[in-house]
């Protein structure tokens, strides 16, 4: 049960709406044409504007339809309805494509558009944002698993073509559908993690405790802060983290509920070493400059982890979007004021979950 809000969009010749009179004749054509699908729909207002006209049309006082002209070249028309589970929409695609094309053709348009409904108000939320925030609609229909944590929202929501999805106070994190997120984090087939020590700072999904153990490294540790995450993610997600969350330790590898910033401190006072750190952790902020909590929280990740990591090590993590230009070269400036001084490459892949391009990094000391 969602609210449904179709858009329309036409570009017409900015002249020949220059006054009043012609921007009601474009009303007009356009109240012919809903009067076409809305047989009962009435004009319940008008006014004149300083950039042009709005109206607002009904049908049976439940389906709203609101008309906007502007004087600068642009009609634009929304028609909104709430549609009650198991009942047919009110538009079909063929409906609104007849309308847009009447209309266009009617309205003398050189372009026009429309956007198929926006579900607004459902129990189950499909949209998400990509990295640099454009709007993703996605194709879930269950809710899995619904929980809040003393740390962040918990959903696992299902995709009919991603599978199953964690979803972390809003974000997408990671699908059945994304083993390439954790094989270009891990550079599998370049980094050799046989008989090496790796700690992973967050991760709590376990798929990339799942996949480095396929490695036969000598031993992982996990830090991971949120336990109810391990436990939904075992339960629900146990195609990408396997039975690797079913306990908190195995023949080599441990996990460690907690803060990882306070393990990491009791490793260097311990002088405690790892041929890898994964910091599996938050995404770089979208933000203009590196300040606020989350890059400080950046910061400190950095620092620790090559104070954890031997001369030859190397610390691997996702950043963000590979559209984020911005973000990524204030986060690429943090990677050069660090000292001693290190030096870094970097990966992508399309990630299907995010359905964009997602950069990766590969960090050690130069």
């Amino acid at each position: 049960m969602t609210a449904q809000t179709i858009l329309f969009d036409f570009t017409v010749d900015a002249e020949k709406i220059s006054d009043c009179k012609q921007r009601q004749e474009i009303a007009k054509v356009v109240r012919g044409e809903v009067e076409n699908i809305f047989p009962q729909v009435e004009l319940v207002y008008q006014m004149t504007m300083e950039d042009g006209y709005f109206c607002v049309l009904t049908e049976n006082k439940e389906t709203i339809i609101t008309l906007r002209i502007f004087r600068q070249g642009l009609v634009t028309m929304n028609i909104e309805y709430y549609l009650e589970e198991g009942k047919q929409p009110l538009m079909s695609f063929d409906t609104m494509r007849t309308m847009e094309l009447i209309l266009r053709q009617k309205l003398h348009s050189d372009r026009s558009k429309y956007l198929p409904p926006i579900k607004r108000g459902g129990y189950i939320d499909i949209y998400m944002n990509s990295s640099d925030e454009r709007i993703i609609e996605y194709d879930i229909d269950a809710m899995v698993f619904e929980e809040r944590s003393p740390f962040q929202k918990i959903q696992i929501l299902h995709s009919k073509t991603l599978g199953n999805m964690l979803v972390l106070d809003e974000l997408q994190n990671i699908a059945e559908s994304d083993l390439i997120y954790t094989e270009t984090l891990m550079c599998r087939g370049t980094e050799n993690y046989e008989d090496k020590e790796i700690c992973i700072l967050g991760g709590g999904d376990g798929a990339l405790l799942y996949e480095l153990l396929k490695e036969n490294p000598k031993y992982v540790v996990m830090l991971e802060i949120d336990e109810l995450v391990m436990q939904a993610c075992n339960k629900y997600l146990n195609t990408i983290c396997g039975g690797v969350l079913e306990k908190r330790n195995g023949k080599n590898y441990d996990i460690i509920v907690g803060d990882c910033v306070q393990y990491m401190k009791k490793y260097i006072s311990e002088h405690r070493k790892f041929d890898y750190v994964f910091g599996d952790l938050t995404d770089i902020p979208i933000s203009g400059t590196p300040v606020g909590e989350i890059w400080d929280f950046i910061r400190t990740i950095l620092e620790s982890s090559f104070k954890i990591l031997k001369s030859d090590g190397k610390f691997l993590t996702h950043g963000n979007g590979t559209a984020c230009t911005e973000s990524l070269e204030l986060f690429e400036d943090q990677l050069r004021t660090l000292r001693p001084k290190v030096k870094f490459t970097t990966s992508k892949a399309f990630v299907p979950s995010f359905m964009e391009e997602w950069q990766f990094y590969q960090v050690s000391l130069a």
